[in-house]
């Protein structure tokens, strides 16, 4: 799994998550949904996020090529 299918995996999830969170437990979790819908939104114009980093320090591939190796 590269890179970017692990980003938009987790930040869906997140989004998911906190909705639920926010919905059954407390509203203060959705500024956490906000927090990640704006890191995404920024990362579209700056390619990056805070998650890319920690991936590429993990060691995950950037790209189909590289993970199929």
């Amino acid at each position: 799994m590269t890179i970017d299918r692990l980003l938009r995996m987790t930040a869906g999830a997140f989004v998911l998550i906190s909705l639920a969170l926010g919905y059954w437990v407390n509203p203060g979790w959705f500024y956490f949904t906000a927090f990640v819908g704006l890191n995404l939104f920024q990362s579209a114009f700056t390619n990056w996020c805070p998650l890319m980093t920690i991936l590429r320090m993990a060691g995950v591939a950037a790209c189909e090529h590289e993970a199929s190796r």
